[in-house]
């Protein structure tokens, strides 16, 4: 099975959320059966590239920077141009002419610049490829709340964005035999814009380190954490209003709160001047020791999508609270394994109430541990996506000679997540 594959950007070092799922997705794949050429950008911060392997080899291109105007005027929104430059059209023109393809896939719409071409060249072709959407997010959502936050000139530029977003997704949608999603809830709504074609649900797996056994007792500084990347607008978002009403909560409280991971400088400094009783720590290498050494971890972000930091969370046995609509797809009971808050005000005061209760700490991280042990299983993830890419050439599938009568179930994504 040999499949062409466009991505954002060489994964490793995998350091946020879009980074882990692709790499994850890439290496997962292979492992499946599928022979995969990655097309993205190369890492600026990395000596080398990526060595090709049995089952993988690599097209890479430069990133070019483009003014703002530039990036206005086009007709993909500002997350499908990062890979618009000369270089990265000569690496997906190699890829393409490499040889014949089974399945195109387009990971994240962050991929999305590479159409028209993938578009262009299926016309030339006697047999067209199969085109896959791996979404991360429903991205008409995410741009329309974004804009939705914008104040004054930058609302009108994300307002555009929006429109650009709207109308790109759903083309990319349209010409995708395949779509997946990594929550239930955005399955849904895929499913009502891409039927009759199927959408499956594919969650991220976790291949990190599991902590066997963990009490949190008086030792454990009273601290609570937040830890992911924060480059991304509408985690920003999320973050500072969060700050704005946890800080002096936690401050009054006698709770630490530390943020740590990876941001620009210039932001980072930005968010010490305004909030100095945070601590942030930035970037760091391992992030277990900032994890075993916090009572409790915070999600506070106020989109869906799925949060991998929620799985470190889980597997590092540290009890999670976090906004109610920031943790779809994770098999957490409220009150029990996780705890829910509809305002950022209560989350703050859910800490305070929570972080010296040690039986209910250590209850909650140990019923959330269970719950996912099972689970986010990259082989298994892997397999699921591969099949339901092969299902896509036999009878009975939407795209083939003959389209079944229930086309839209999600039961094999079910098992694909362990459930």
């Amino acid at each position: 099975m040999n499949w062409l594959w466009v991505t954002l950007a060489d994964p490793d070092p995998a350091i946020n959320g879009q980074l882990i799922y692709s790499q994850g997705l890439i290496r997962a794949a292979r492992d499946a059966g599928a022979s995969l050429c990655v097309v993205g950008l190369s890492r600026r911060e990395k000596l080398g590239r990526p060595l090709d392997g049995v089952g993988l080899a690599w097209q890479l291109g430069e990133e070019r920077a483009w003014p703002r105007w530039r990036r206005t005027i086009r007709a993909l929104p500002e997350a499908a141009q990062r890979g618009v430059s000369a270089s990265m059209s000569r690496a997906l023109s190699r890829a393409l002419a490499a040889r014949p393809w089974e399945a195109i896939v387009f990971d994240s719409i962050c991929a999305g610049w590479a159409l028209p071409a993938v578009l262009q060249h299926q016309t030339r072709v006697a047999r067209p490829a199969r085109m896959v959407y791996i979404a991360h997010n429903h991205e008409i959502t995410v741009a329309r709340r974004i804009a939705d936050d914008a104040r004054g000139a930058h609302r009108l530029h994300k307002g555009w964005d929006a429109l650009r977003m709207a109308r790109f997704e759903r083309k990319l949608i349209a010409a995708s035999a395949l779509v997946t999603s990594n929550t239930p809830e955005d399955c849904r709504t895929f499913s009502e814009e891409a039927a009759p074609k199927p959408v499956i649900l594919l969650p991220p797996g976790y291949g990190g380190p599991r902590v066997l056994e963990r009490t949190i007792d008086a030792s454990v500084p009273r601290r609570a954490v937040v830890i992911g990347s924060f480059d991304w607008a509408p985690k920003r978002i999320s973050l500072e209003r969060f700050l704005t009403v946890a800080a002096p909560i936690l401050a009054a409280a006698g709770i630490e709160l530390q943020i740590v991971g990876e941001t620009a400088p210039a932001y980072l400094a930005e968010l010490r001047a305004r909030f100095p009783s945070v601590g942030f720590v930035g970037r760091v290498q391992d992030v277990r020791p900032y994890m075993a050494h916090a009572r409790i971890a915070l999600v506070p972000d106020e989109l869906g999508g799925f949060k991998l930091k929620g799985l470190d969370y889980v597997f590092n046995r540290l009890p999670i609270l976090a906004m109610d609509v920031a943790l779809p797809g994770m098999p957490l009971e409220d009150g029990s394994s996780v705890g829910l808050f509809d305002s950022h005000r209560a989350l703050a005061e859910g800490v305070v109430a929570l972080i010296d209760d040690f039986d209910a700490l250590n209850r909650r991280q140990r019923a959330a541990y269970e719950a996912c042990a099972l689970r986010f299983d990259w082989r298994r993830i892997g397999r699921h996506l591969v099949e339901s890419v092969t299902a896509l050439e036999r009878p009975g599938w939407p795209g083939s000679a003959v389209a079944p009568s229930s086309s839209r179930s999600s039961t094999p994504a079910r098992a694909a997540a362990g459930r």
